[in-house]
């Protein structure tokens, strides 16, 4: 006896949910989109004739794909309209994600702001391509342009990303270090030991959506940077406690008042030290910061 179709479809969307997450979320920053857009994938997929499908991974990222292009538009308008600055929902992730280096570039916090200055098409044929190594030609059925013209639009977006890619990266276990500095720093109120960790035009973009206080424009050099968290951070009501936690298959902290999780912090560091600080604190951005998240590539 046959499978059903509808079990037939289960199967392969199952199969393929933690890829097609992770294609969703690379083009939209958003863990929660992502969720709706593979819900809106899953409506079209099982009304598909599976019969006529010769390639089910492909057609299902295809399908996601132009759900996510829907989304993105639509995301573009609430960010004109949000308060302060806007930062990716940043993920739990599992050791895995860390040991894939192209992958944990691919969802880095660095990376995912400069894909934020592609426009829609431009952002999912980057994603798609130089992420996932999709062929130009599906590529082309998913956001509806020709193989031609899709790799002109790669070819454009791969230098406006490259011009923008934060330089001079450093290995996870530097990273770890300048992180584990930077928390001491911070704990024991050592102000000449945070300048150190901290690069001299080192930038801090937090991101409280308007509903926690947070900086609404970046903050830019060591001196100004190291006020906010002594002037700002350590006089928030509360007893605030740090730890190491990996997001974005990256080392990162966790910032906890009162034993509640109130923000994470994720930095880019260069060999100067900490270039960038993404702090973010928005309540409805952290949901995806309390158990793994499974991404992948494949």
């Amino acid at each position: 006896m046959s499978e059903p179709a509808t079990d037939t479809a289960t199967t392969a969307f199952v199969a393929h949910r933690n890829l097609l997450f992770t294609v969703a979320y690379e083009m939209l920053g958003s863990a929660a989109d992502a969720e709706d857009v593979l819900q809106e994938t899953w409506l079209r997929w099982v009304d598909v004739d599976l019969a006529q499908i010769r390639d089910q991974r492909a057609y299902l990222v295809r399908i996601t794909t132009r759900q996510a292009l829907n989304r993105l538009r639509t995301l573009r308008r609430r960010k004109e309209a949000y308060v302060g600055s806007w930062l990716p929902e940043p993920l739990l992730t599992a050791p895995d994600v860390a040991e894939d280096v192209e992958l944990a570039e691919s969802v880095s916090m660095a990376l995912m702001l400069v894909l934020e200055t592609l426009s829609p098409t431009e952002r999912a044929v980057f994603v798609l391509r130089d992420a996932f190594d999709i062929s130009y030609d599906e590529i082309a059925a998913a956001v509806g342009r020709s193989p031609a013209a899709v790799r002109q639009i790669a070819h454009r977006a791969r230098q406006h990303v490259s011009a923008r890619r934060p330089r001079e990266a450093v290995s996870p276990d530097e990273t770890r270090a300048a992180l584990e500095s930077f928390q001491r720093a911070v704990e024991t109120g050592d102000l000449q030991a945070l300048l150190d960790v901290l690069a001299p035009e080192v930038v801090l973009i937090a991101d409280g959506g308007g509903q926690r206080q947070a900086v609404l424009r970046p903050i830019v050099g060591a001196d100004k940077v190291a006020r906010v968290f002594f002037g700002g951070l350590r006089k928030v009501p509360g007893r605030m406690t740090v730890s190491p936690t990996l997001l974005n298959g990256s080392p990162a902290l966790a910032v906890y008042l009162d034993g509640d999780l109130d923000g994470v912090l994720a930095v880019q560091v260069g060999t100067a030290g900490i270039g960038n600080i993404y702090y973010v604190r928005n309540p409805e951005k952290l949901t995806g910061v309390r158990s793994e998240i499974r991404l992948t590539r494949r």
